[in-house]
């Protein structure tokens, strides 16, 4: 077969075609139908079997991680069941519903030993936050930097742990008046830990389950 012969095809007569034409023509239209064959079929099932593929790796990727942390288990549940235990060690050191009215006296009582003036101490209702209650305490107290420095580590030193967070506090000069003197007016916050009863009373389900 050569171009010429290409260029004399009658495609009307195809019959009359030389055998080299015609076998070509025949491999030329097996090709397209090939080609056309992969674009419609083939092809959209090369792209799901690679999803699929990527799909099955990811499975197999989540399946040992899980397996991993299966295995781990036993040694998590410990160190949650020690981190629990840990937790009511420290939430005991808070101070009682008993001991929670003395211990506002202390404060007071800290901050006044510091030389500081309590103009306002109001201690408000309570909260309960799951298993520990806070009691919001409006302030203005008025004194110096290095008072308001011994009032804080008198705190801390008392026989019970006492958490006091600030909530719009605001720390300004006291006035023309009172030379160094500064004002902190606002809320802080102080915690309880609850007893059985509370607990029970609060959340019943926890309980039942403790």
């Amino acid at each position: 077969m050569n171009v010429d012969e290409l260029r004399q095809l009658d495609f009307n007569n195809m019959a009359d075609a030389p055998a080299s034409v015609r076998y070509f023509l025949v491999v030329v239209v097996f090709i397209a139908i090939l080609i056309v064959g992969y674009f419609l079929r083939v092809k959209g099932q090369v792209e799901t079997l690679d999803r699929e593929r990527a799909t099955e790796q990811t499975l197999r990727d989540e399946f040992e991680d899980k397996a991993k942390r299966a295995i781990n288990l036993p040694a998590y549940e410990q160190q949650l069941a020690e981190m629990e235990a840990l937790l009511r060690a420290l939430i005991r050191q808070l101070p009682s519903k008993t001991e929670m009215p003395d211990l506002l006296v202390d404060v007071s009582q800290t901050a006044l030993a510091a030389g500081i003036t309590n103009e306002l101490f109001e201690p408000g209702s309570e909260t309960i936050q799951g298993f520990y209650a806070e009691q919001p305490i409006s302030i203005r107290m008025v004194g110096t930097y290095h008072q308001f420095g011994t009032f804080i580590s008198g705190v801390a030193s008392l026989p019970r742990v006492v958490i006091l967070t600030m909530h719009d506090i605001s720390l300004q000069p006291a006035g023309s008046e009172s030379a160094g003197q500064l004002a902190m007016e606002g809320t802080v916050k102080t915690y309880r830990y609850l007893d059985e009863d509370e607990l029970a009373e609060a959340d019943p389900a926890a309980q039942g389950g403790r």
